[in-house]
């Protein structure tokens, strides 16, 4: 509980149980009130060993990303700030505290964890990640005249500000629409440095496979390019 605020944190997986018992046993449960681990599907044993751990298991049929973190999103009742995270040990959830401080210190709506300011463990984040995450922060930066340095899962948001977004993306662009939306509507954003580990078991589905890289950058680049074209079609 942050200054009697309460704190949920979600976190989507597929295919997890390799890790999300050690990621939910490390969350400080005198700062977090509810851990909502989003089950998207697994075929393994990842919604009984986050149980076993400690966590409230939300199914969520509808694969995608976004779907699962909408899913939290909706069980999470009562929350002022949420959190999210990955599941895969890549995020430390001993790192929760940073990401919240900026909202309690400097009244920040959002909060992004920069693995591109924090330490990265060797082979934690691809050429690919890397090229892509700074392509895409460099339209925003163009378009919205925003600075972001990364596009990670680890970070913070209030509820009221998540409730001005309005986020819809079922997928690998729940990520940027967040931040672009909070760009177009002038939400205070902050970053915090955090550091990137190596995934600590199980498989990515992401940027483990070129199938799903091209997936996830096609999308990412899709919804920066719309959102601007909407933007433009609205002023004129």
């Amino acid at each position: 509980m942050l200054d009697g605020l309460k704190v949920a944190l979600i976190i989507p997986t597929l295919d997890e149980e390799e890790t999300i018992g050690a990621v939910t046993l490390a969350v400080d449960r005198d700062l977090v009130d509810q851990v909502l681990v989003v089950d998207n599907g697994s075929t393994d044993q990842t919604a009984s060993v986050a149980r076993a751990a400690g966590a409230r298991v939300i199914a969520e049929p509808r694969r995608g990303y976004g779907s699962a973190c909408l899913s939290g999103i909706a069980a999470a009742s009562g929350a002022d700030m949420l959190v999210f995270m990955d599941g895969d040990g890549s995020d430390d959830p001993r790192e929760i505290p940073q990401v919240l401080e900026p909202i309690r210190s400097q009244g920040a709506d959002l909060v992004i964890g920069s693995r591109t300011m924090g330490a990265a463990e060797p082979g934690a984040l691809t050429p690919v990640q890397k090229a892509g995450n700074w392509l895409t922060c460099t339209l925003v930066r163009w378009f919205w005249g925003v600075r972001y340095t990364d596009l990670g899962p680890f970070r913070a948001i209030t509820q009221g500000a998540l409730d001005r977004l309005e986020m819809t993306d079922p997928d690998f662009g729940w990520t940027i629409e967040m931040q672009v939306k909070a760009a177009q509507r002038g939400l205070l954003v902050a970053e915090v440095p955090v550091s990137c580990r190596v995934r600590r078991g199980g498989e990515s589905k992401v940027s483990g496979t070129l199938t799903g890289s091209y997936r996830a950058g096609r999308r990412i680049l899709g919804y920066v390019i719309e959102a601007k074209a909407r933007d433009l079609l609205g002023a004129s």
